[in-house]
């Protein structure tokens, strides 16, 4: 049983030559793409892969130290980002960053992907945490959509597109994970509600994986180990990864090359969908 590779706490580097590079005329450096959890994870690949596909990206998060990081990153691989630190619990903050990233260009790209993770039962669920993860989670990416269409509406083709970031857990629940399960099924709502009243022209999707190697992941190893009294390296290799027919965690710029394609002329009949990568986990039981 290896579990080494798995439980590495590093996140991973990303290069120029793992970066899905798509030709599409709104892929422009006019356009604008909003990316929220730029500082970490898939937030940051995301943020990369869209900078380096020529969008002028706008990346939010709390943490300014990490997210200057990603524009840093950004800068060394190529393209265009700026950073705008924001705690997307406060309508405030979110309201300046649209406002702020309407002027570097025509908003016509949004991904919503920040979040956080609380491991406990329901009856144990902190109503604090519960409203923390709401907030964060499914209020910030409402409010940001109802933000950023009307850009989107009045671009010059009319077209815009907002990704969201699920989980498998937008079509399974596991234990111990009430509120991530309900903000996750919830976000697939979201998405399907705004490609209803979309026209086809601004739609949305949400991406839903298995457990990719990112900090969200990797520190939930020891909780899930108590919560279910067994080592980390179970946790692993029995709960995150078991299902799985690949035993290895996605990388963070995986999950980024699919939001380009989501985002992409090549997707234009991901109306409302879900994009399920996931190793297996969900459908090969």
């Amino acid at each position: 049983m290896v579990t080494t590779k798995p439980v590495d706490t590093q996140e991973p580097t990303i290069t120029r030559e793992e970066i899905l590079f798509l030709q599409d005329e709104n892929f422009s450096s006019k356009n604008v793409c909003v990316v929220t959890g730029a500082g970490t994870g898939i937030g940051r690949a995301t943020a990369i892969a869209t900078a380096a596909n020529n969008l002028m990206t706008v990346g939010l998060d709390i943490n300014a130290e990490e997210g200057d990081k990603t524009c840093k990153m950004v800068d060394e691989i190529g393209g265009k980002m700026v950073f705008i630190k924001t705690d997307l619990t406060k309508d405030d903050d979110l309201e300046n960053a649209i406002r702020e990233a309407a002027r570097l260009g025509t908003i016509k790209y949004l991904a919503n992907i920040a979040g956080v993770q609380h491991i406990d039962s329901v009856d144990n669920f902190p109503m604090e945490k519960y409203d923390l993860m709401q907030r964060l989670m499914l209020r910030a990416p409402f409010y940001l959509s109802k933000l950023a269409i009307p850009h989107m509406q009045k671009s010059k083709d009319g077209i815009g597109v907002i990704g969201n970031m699920a989980s498998v857990h937008a079509h399974i629940c596991t234990k111990n994970k009430p509120v991530y399960n309900i903000t996750k099924f919830g976000l697939k709502a979201l998405s399907q509600s705004i490609s209803a009243e979309g026209e086809g022209s601004v739609r949305s999707f949400t991406l839903s994986t298995g457990f990719v190697k990112t900090p969200l992941a990797l520190n939930q190893i020891a909780a899930q180990a108590k919560q279910r009294g067994i080592t980390p390296e179970e946790v692993v290799t029995d709960v995150m990864m078991g299902k799985s027919r690949i035993k290895e965690m996605m990388s963070p710029i995986e999950v980024g090359n699919l939001f380009v394609f989501g985002f992409s002329r090549f997707a234009r009949y991901l109306i409302g969908g879900d994009m399920l990568f996931d190793g297996g986990m969900v459908l090969t039981y």
